[in-house]
């Protein structure tokens, strides 16, 4: 399926929103079920610490492609670095870190990079997991298919 889309919007704290436009970006880019969900779950947790950590102003783009969709969270404060990437782990004490560790887990790729705008953060979801992502760039992370 080859879909040509793209929706922006300004992040929110309208959660439920752009939960709605995600899922209809994500439906009509042809992903379904448990994989749609992810998306959406890991689209809500990256606008959630853009929210809480970051500058609370950016926004959410959602691009169809001819694998899946591409979602980029982009915060205008900038605040997201690769080491907040690349050391995000679950944090016993529950205090922080846990989004961006499921929103790796979720998605079939993550990548994250300085712009001239702020903090990027890049999120692919393909129909199929089996054709994850495997090349993300500057602090991206692979996802390995699950078998």
């Amino acid at each position: 399926m080859s879909v040509q889309f793209e929706l922006r919007c300004p992040v929110s704290a309208d959660l439920a929103f752009i939960r709605d436009l995600v899922r209809v970006c994500g439906r009509y880019a042809g992903l379904t079920g448990e994989r749609l969900d992810h998306l959406v779950l890991a689209v809500n947790e990256a606008v959630t610490n853009v929210l809480d950590h970051g500058g609370a102003a950016g926004s959410v783009t959602a691009r169809g492609t001819q694998d899946g969709i591409i979602v980029e969270i982009l915060d205008f404060a900038g605040r997201l670095s690769a080491g907040h990437l690349g050391g995000a782990r679950v944090d016993p004490t529950g205090a922080h870190g846990f989004g961006l560790w499921v929103i790796q887990r979720l998605c079939d790729g993550v990548s994250l990079e300085q712009t001239g705008l702020g903090s990027l953060l890049s999120l692919h979801m393909n129909h199929d997991p089996a054709t994850s992502v495997r090349h993300l760039g500057r602090a991206g992370r692979e996802r390995q298919p699950a078998h």
